[in-house]
């Protein structure tokens, strides 16, 4: 025992450069590894299964924490936060990637300074190949800001795109019409089945409340289920074209050859269109703090929102947007964004992200070996960066990002 004390204090004494850069190379492969095994599931997972998808990346429960997702095809990145011993550690998993595979993506969603996390994000990358897109795979990308209470947009993120696909899976649509020979009835099909998902999941909200009981059939106050709501702006991404279904004041802006194109509009309450609308229906917009229906909501449609039926309504307005070869870049994000950013500098900012030259968050600079850059794509860097500058800009809501790189996609 003596001669074993002896030959470790004389190891101790006899430390080289070379030695210390082992031992650190080996206490970061540990800490890599202990990652992977606390996480399990959760932090690898299969292109199909993204970020929303199960119970490790519930952002209701996370609160402040923040989730980082980037999915290129085959390829995972994820940088997230997994709690030990109450201090938090940052991960980061990779494999090897084929970015002409699928969409290049990052997301982020935060509480930021609202005390309640009413924000939902999914994201599945190749959600189903339907006929209508020639059996093609067809992606989706989704941001869900919940209102009075944080179950709508939770179930909008467990079953919407569940709808979509069972919607989308039903339409029968010969090959050629999508080559050009009937391209109205085509697009008029997306429409439609978008049209047909939106209506089920608002009867799937409007009749279970927030403690999952169906029917209204528990002890909660009717309340909790009669003004609980949530919005949706839903982005379907093919080869060909982009598919944007909304219903609420969450955004989704393409940028294209350097000029942000909107392919959702707000519904306020105060829109002319909307307001003529709310009134046909024997609604009132009163002002209470901003434009609201009947002086409690500050939007004119979304999922939800039982009692405010039909003034508030669930229909979704649906731009159908041809791909561009001078495509950079799509954004979907919740109000708490778009409240103090508008899209143009929105755009600007992701750009700036996503152009080749900026690497200075992407390439570590110290020269140890086996150390992690900062973030590890320029999607998650674009996504952190809005959500950053939102903060900055004293967002008081909550703050959800999604920036797919249609470049790489």
């Amino acid at each position: 025992m003596t001669e074993v004390c002896s030959r470790m204090w004389s190891d101790e004494d006899d430390d080289t450069s070379v030695k210390c850069r082992k031992r650190r190379r080996r206490r970061i492969e540990l800490r890599r590894h202990a990652a992977i095994s606390a996480s399990g599931a959760g932090a690898l997972r299969s292109p199909g299964q993204t970020e929303g998808s199960g119970e490790s990346s519930d952002y209701v429960r996370e609160g402040k924490r923040m989730r980082m997702l980037e999915v290129a095809g085959d390829m995972v990145v994820a940088n997230g936060t997994h709690t030990s011993s109450g201090e938090e550690e940052s991960t980061a998993v990779k494999t090897i990637a084929d970015f002409s595979n699928g969409p290049v993506y990052g997301t982020m969603s935060i509480s930021g300074r609202s005390r309640e996390m009413e924000d939902a994000i999914f994201v599945r990358t190749e959600l189903c190949r339907p006929d209508v897109n020639l059996r093609r795979p067809v992606h989706f990308f989704a941001v869900y800001d919940g209102h009075g209470g944080s179950h709508v947009a939770a179930m909008c993120r467990e079953k919407m795109h569940v709808l979509v696909e069972e919607e989308l899976m039903r339409v029968n649509c010969n090959g050629e019409s999508d080559r050009g020979k009937d391209s109205r009835s085509v697009e008029e099909s997306w429409r439609s089945a978008m049209k047909r998902s939106f209506e089920r999941m608002d009867v799937m909200a409007t009749s279970t409340c927030a403690c999952g009981s169906v029917g209204h059939r528990c002890g909660c106050h009717s309340m909790e289920v009669a003004l609980g709501g949530s919005t949706a702006v839903i982005a379907l991404l093919t080869p060909d074209h982009i598919v944007v279904a909304n219903c609420g004041d969450s955004r989704a802006v393409l940028y294209r050859g350097g000029k942000a194109i909107p392919l959702s509009f707000d519904h306020k309450p105060d829109r002319p269109d909307e307001l003529a609308r709310i009134e046909a229906a024997g609604g009132r917009v009163i002002f209470v703090n901003g434009a609201r229906v009947e002086g409690i909501l500050a939007m004119s449609r979304a999922i939800g929102d039982k009692y405010l039926k039909p003034v508030v309504t669930s229909e979704p307005e649906i731009t159908f947007t041809k791909r561009e070869p001078e495509d950079e870049c799509l954004i979907l994000a919740s109000d708490g964004l778009w409240d103090v950013l508008s899209s143009d500098m929105a755009c600007e900012v992701a750009h700036e992200c996503l152009k080749e030259g900026s690497n200075g968050a992407l390439n570590p600079t110290q020269k140890e070996e086996g150390a992690e850059p900062l973030y590890p794509s320029r999607s998650v860097l674009a996504a952190t960066l809005l959500t950053r500058l939102a903060l900055g800009r004293n967002s008081s809501d909550n703050i959800s990002v999604i920036v797919v790189d249609l470049k790489r996609s």
